[in-house]
């Protein structure tokens, strides 16, 4: 069921802003059907780069399985406890798997939770974020069909692209859009007859290597081909960096390592990589960041 108990409260989000009521909060779901695509890390720093621009952002985690994202936040609290810092905590429902064994019965009680957990989200954030499970379920589809922006990482590889096409085993052209494409452009038709209101949908090049390889570049012109054919912008993703991996036991990001309290010396590389977090929320074009000043 979903998890009465916020994670974070006001005043845990950095600098805070007067809501504007008539504007409702932008949904922003992080889905791949793929396992190890960085999904959590995606996630997790939006979320801290949105609440260090003085957003409020809150958090759905449908991972019922790994619940990544959710350890994630856990470790970020008990670093706050045991260091005394004051980093911001998005506020979080998490939403489990329905145990009902009727099919229409679990996926009622599903949708249910969904829909309060996201109304309550609604009632007192600008950003909403939803760290989607892998695979092909009632709640990942109930998620993508409710998103306003669809950020989809994905590993710099054919292999990961095949969620996305296609390709000819010969010549590597895209031969047509496979299971994950087909299942966004599903939600796409869902949410435009709902809302009439439209998915931004972005694929992100995630874990590219820095060299210039073939693989890298084919892979590249096949997205570009198959973004023309199916609809989806591209963004320049996080490069692969053992420093996420170190990070997520103390529960930080990034944007944390200059903060007092952080133990981890802070390195070129790191502004490197704060960079690409900035192009990636560039790219997003969120509401509300027009002419806003990236600080961190």
């Amino acid at each position: 069921m979903a998890d009465g108990n916020m994670a974070g409260r006001e005043g845990t989000q950095g600098r805070s802003e007067v809501r504007n009521e008539t504007r409702l909060a932008h949904v922003i779901v992080v889905g791949n059907e793929k396992g190890g695509a960085g999904k959590s890390t995606v996630a997790m720093h939006l979320s801290v780069a949105l609440m260090r621009m003085g957003k409020r952002v809150g958090l759905l985690d449908l991972d019922v399985r790994q619940r990544s994202f959710s350890r994630y936040l856990e470790n970020r609290t008990r670093w706050n406890e045991t260091t005394g810092a004051n980093l911001p905590i998005p506020q979080t429902i998490r939403i489990d798997a329905s145990q009902a064994r009727d099919l229409d019965a679990a996926e009622a009680e599903e949708a249910e939770r969904f829909d309060e957990s996201l109304e309550r989200l609604r009632q007192s954030c600008d950003f909403i974020i939803v760290d989607s499970p892998g695979g092909d379920s009632f709640l990942s589809r109930k998620a993508h069909a409710s998103a306003d922006s669809l950020v989809t990482p994905l590993n710099d590889s054919f292999v990961d692209f095949d969620l996305l096409g296609d390709v000819d085993s010969q010549t590597l052209e895209v031969v047509r859009p496979s299971f994950y494409a087909e299942l966004v452009w599903d939600c796409r038709k869902r949410k435009a007859q709902n809302s009439r209101t439209p998915i931004d949908w972005v694929v992100m090049r995630n874990r590219m290597s820095p060299l210039d390889a073939r693989n890298k570049q084919r892979v590249g012109e096949a997205l570009d081909n198959l973004a023309r054919r199916i609809g989806f912008r591209i963004a320049p993703g996080l490069s692969e960096r053992v420093i996420y991996r170190e990070l997520f036991p103390m529960g930080l990001t990034l944007l944390d390592l200059t903060e007092a309290g952080s133990n981890v010396a802070f390195t070129m590389s790191h502004v490197a990589a704060r960079q690409e977090i900035r192009d990636l929320l560039i790219v997003l074009k969120l509401p509300g960041l027009e002419g806003v000043e990236i600080s961190f």
